[in-house]
């Protein structure tokens, strides 16, 4: 499995981005031939908040699984911008949804195919998984949200604070929203939701969170608006917290609802 470090020129961005590949086209069986041929299904994983394009390789077995799957899996830096436009020479969204996948099918042998490409990610990064999913039905064929921090006005808060999180300034600048100005705007998830559904027959979702994560009731209420809109969606709550045990345990069901073996099945009681 090989793992690349880049730095790739965005233009939606102005800047180099640094990006983490992981490629299984290195993978060898035990005479040493190659195992693995392109085009690969594709997973573009996205980092929460505080993050970097290495996470994902620090905190879980993601390489592991994905070697076992012949997946690849490219993992942007997000910085803390919650995955959305903020205006020219900061359009994350355009960057994430459209631009990063174009840059990397034309220097890897990535699949082209809408069900051959996925997008996922945790907390910061489930939301902008979701919401750029939403608004690339023809490029993403699946979209997961693991912990995901569904950003609506009630998060944004009205004060300053010494705690980051719950700093106005901070928070503004992260989702480039003051409260009251997300609903009905192009970030407003459940409007993307409602208005986009007739183009989205094909895309599938899964959902997931841990029982005792404070995230929890907006994955519910993430999962209750894409399954009244009639979206198909795999829901999996699981004991866990905010944490990395919880998405290591989970990437690897993620990987295999992806690209199931013939002999994998995900169990799970909480899982529809």
């Amino acid at each position: 499995m090989a793992i690349l470090n880049a730095n790739l020129y965005s233009n939606a961005l102005m800047r180099t981005v640094p990006v983490t590949v992981v490629l299984p086209s290195d993978k060898v069986d035990a005479n040493g031939k190659r195992m693995a041929k392109g085009p690969f299904k594709t997973l573009y994983l996205l980092h929460g908040i505080f993050g970097d394009n290495t996470d994902w390789v620090m905190g879980t077995r993601v390489v592991r699984w994905a070697m076992d799957h012949n997946l690849a899996v490219v993992m942007p830096a997000g910085e803390n911008h919650f995955y959305v436009n903020h205006g020219r020479g900061q359009e994350y969204g355009e960057f994430i949804g459209q631009e990063l996948v174009e840059l990397t099918r034309e220097m890897f042998p990535l699949s082209i195919r809408k069900e051959d490409t996925f997008i996922g990610g945790l907390s910061m990064g489930g939301w902008g998984a979701v919401i750029n999913g939403l608004r690339n039905p023809d490029t993403f064929g699946g979209v997961i949200s693991l912990s995901g921090a569904i950003l609506v006005d009630e998060m944004i808060p009205e004060t300053d604070s010494p705690n980051v999180l719950e700093d106005r300034k901070f928070n503004v600048g992260c989702s480039g929203h003051v409260r009251g100005s997300i609903q009905g705007s192009e970030d407003d998830l459940f409007r993307q939701i409602a208005d986009n559904v007739a183009n989205h027959k094909e895309q599938k979702y899964y959902v997931a969170c841990g029982t005792e994560d404070p995230l929890l009731v907006a994955t519910q209420g993430l999962y209750g608006a894409l399954t009244n809109a009639g979206y198909p969606v795999t829901l999996d709550l699981q004991p866990g917290g905010h944490e990395w045990d919880f998405w290591d345990s989970q990437i690897k069901k993620v990987i295999e609802w992806i690209e199931p073996s013939e002999d994998a099945a995900i169990s799970s009681g909480n899982i529809s």
